[in-house]
């Protein structure tokens, strides 16, 4: 008859692992804790300027903020066009565009140049505008047109909105 060795190590039991892996929880928490505090920002802190009511509340008018589509900067921001598309026609499109001069601003030419665009709009099919490509055509067909239209006075054509309806 063989005897069995009752000596063996026994495991750990089951309440130690379950200490053990609470404490490792809290640690690793804590490090992440710490770690977030350190990489995020801090919190903006109230200043009394934001918690007194607004020059508008008490009938004042507000400073105007200067803007930097203004034609002294030598940028002309043209007005809102809304036009239908070639094809298919009951498609609609809204697009404003800013024109940075070089020099002095020409606000003749601007209107012209604004004239222009709606025309071409209303030559293009959906098709061709379609996706980040149509829409990079498009944006070099308009810098084109007013190349063309403006003999250079015109340096930079920015798309500020463009909306397919």
């Amino acid at each position: 008859m063989e005897e069995t060795d009752n000596n063996q190590p026994k495991s750990p039991s089951r309440m130690i692992t379950i200490a053990a892996v609470a404490a490792l929880t809290l640690v690793a928490g804590g490090g992440g804790w710490v770690v977030g505090a350190m990489l995020a920002p801090p919190p903006a802190e109230k200043t009394e300027a934001a918690t007194e009511p607004t020059a508008e509340a008490h009938g004042k008018q507000k400073e105007d903020i200067p803007k930097l589509a203004t034609e002294a900067n030598g940028i002309v921001q043209l007005e809102p066009i809304t036009t239908n598309l070639a094809y298919p026609s009951e498609n609609w499109v809204r697009l404003e565009v800013a024109l940075q001069f070089q020099g002095e601003p020409d606000v003749t030419l601007a209107e012209e140049i604004h004239q222009d665009i709606v025309a071409y709009l209303k030559t293009v099919s959906l098709q061709q505008i379609q996706g980040p490509r149509g829409f990079q055509y498009l944006r070099d067909d308009i810098q084109e047109r007013v190349d063309l239209r403006s003999d250079g006075r015109v340096t930079n054509v920015m798309v500020r909105t463009f909306v397919i309806q």
